[in-house]
C-alpha cells in the first residue's frame, strides 16, 4: 500500500533540536562540497562530476536514518549521503580524479558508487538476502533516481526482495528528470512509490526537501526491512543543476511549465529558515557551519592532492592474479608510451 508523508513540525517527529541541528549542519557541509567540487571540475582538477544541488535534504535525511551497521549502495549522485554517512570528502574527490574509490581506512559499510543506471539495485537485494542467510540484523539502503525505475534491474531487484523478504530499502530520489526526460515522459505510473504494489511490498512517498520527514520515513522503512518487509521510498525533490558537468539543461528545460512551488524551494534555505523559526539555531549557526565546512574541504583537497598519481600500468594489476599474455603486452605498452610521452600522463617523477 502506498502512503504519502509531507512536511511536519519538530514536535510531530521523534527527533529533537540536536537532530535538527545535525541535519542542517550536514546540509551545509554537503552543499559546500557540491559547490567546491563543481568549481574544481570546471578548472580541470578532476574529470566529470554529477552535481546534486537541491537534493541535500533527501540524502542527509536518509543518511541520518541509517544504523551504523546498515549497508549503503550508492549511485553516482549519492555524494551527500556518503559524506553525511561518514565517508571522507577526500575519498570522493580522489574517486573523481580516477583513484580507487575508497582510499582511506574508514569503516563505513558502503559499496562502490554505481555509474551504470540501476545496476546497484539487484546487488542491494542480493546483499539483503545474504544478510538473511547469515542471520545478521542489518538492512541495505540502495539509492537511485527516477529514471532507474524504467530499467530491468529495478524490476529484478524489487521482485527478488519481495519474494525473498530481503531486508532492503529502495530509496528513489525523484528529482524530476531522467537526464533530459521529465518523469511523465519516462514512466506512465502515477508515482514511483506506487510501483511497489507490483512486487507485494510497501511504497511511501515523502517530501524530499524536508530532512526530518525523510529521516523518519527511511528509519521506519529500515526497521520494516529488518523485519523482513522491504520498502520502496520515493523522495520528491528537484535537481537544480545539470545532470552532469557534460550536460546542458537549458536544451530541455526551456519553458518548463507549472512546476510545483516546493520544487523551486532551496532545501538549505527552507530548512535553515524553519530551524530559526523553531528556535533551534540562531543567526550565527550557518556562518559557523559554513566556516567549518570550508576548513574540512580545504583539508580534503590537500589530502587528495598529496596522493601520488599511480603509474599507468597499475590499472592492469588488479584484473587477475595472473595476467594473460595479451594483457601483459598491453601493460608493457602503457609503460612504454608513458616513458616516451610523460607529459601525456602528467606523471610525478
Amino acid at each position: 500500500m502506498t502512503r504519502i508523508v509531507g512536511e511536519r513540525d519538530l514536535d510531530d517527529t521523534r527527533f529533537d533540536a540536536d537532530d535538527a541541528r545535525a541535519a542542517l549542519r550536514d546540509i551545509v557541509r554537503t552543499r559546500r562540497f557540491d559547490e567546491r567540487a563543481l568549481a574544481l571540475q570546471r578548472r580541470g582538477w578532476m574529470s566529470g562530476y554529477p552535481p546534486y544541488e537541491g537534493q541535500e535534504a533527501a540524502q542527509v535525511g536518509a543518511a541520518h536514518a541509517m544504523r551504523d551497521d546498515d549497508h549503503l549502495f550508492p549511485t553516482y549522485r549519492s555524494n551527500a549521503l556518503q559524506i553525511a554517512r561518514g565517508v571522507p570528502m577526500s575519498d570522493i574527490l580522489l574517486f573523481r580524479r580516477g583513484f580507487a574509490e575508497y582510499h582511506s581506512d574508514h569503516d563505513v559499510p558502503v559499496f562502490p558508487q554505481a555509474v551504470p543506471i540501476a545496476s546497484q539495485i539487484p546487488h542491494a537485494a542480493g546483499a539483503g538476502m545474504a544478510a538473511n542467510y547469515a542471520d545478521e540484523d542489518w538492512a541495505a539502503l540502495v539509492c537511485f533516481g527516477d529514471g532507474a525505475t524504467s530499467e530491468g534491474d529495478f524490476h529484478e531487484g524489487l521482485n527478488f526482495a519481495g519474494v525473498f523478504d530481503a531486508p532492503t530499502v529502495f530509496f528513489c530520489e525523484n528529482n524530476g528528470w531522467a537526464i533530459s526526460l521529465p518523469r511523465e515522459r519516462q514512466t506512465a505510473s502515477d508515482s514511483i512509490a506506487i510501483k511497489a504494489d507490483a512486487y507485494g511490498i510497501d511504497g511511501v512517498q515523502v517530501d524530499g526537501n524536508d530532512p526530518l520527514a525523510v529521516r523518519a520515513v527511511v528509519a521506519d522503512a529500515l526497521a520494516s526491512a529488518r523485519d523482513g518487509e522491504p520498502v520502496l521510498v520515493e523522495a520528491l525533490t528537484y535537481r537544480r543543476g545539470a545532470h552532469t558537468t557534460a550536460d546542458d539543461p537549458s536544451q530541455y528545460r526551456d519553458g518548463e511549465p507549472d512546476l510545483p512551488e516546493w520544487r523551486l524551494r532551496d532545501p538549505l534555505d527552507r530548512f535553515a529558515e524553519w530551524c530559526e523559526a523553531q528556535g533551534v539555531v540562531d543567526g550565527d549557526f550557518l556562518e559557523a557551519a559554513t566556516e567549518d565546512a570550508n576548513e574540512e574541504l580545504a583539508d580534503a583537497v590537500e589530502t587528495a592532492e598529496d596522493v601520488p598519481r599511480p603509474e599507468p600500468e597499475e590499472m592492469f594489476d588488479s584484473l587477475s592474479e595472473s595476467l594473460p599474455a595479451d594483457v601483459r603486452r598491453q601493460r608493457e605498452a602503457a609503460r612504454r608510451v608513458a616513458d616516451e610521452h610523460p607529459e601525456t600522463y602528467e606523471l610525478e617523477r
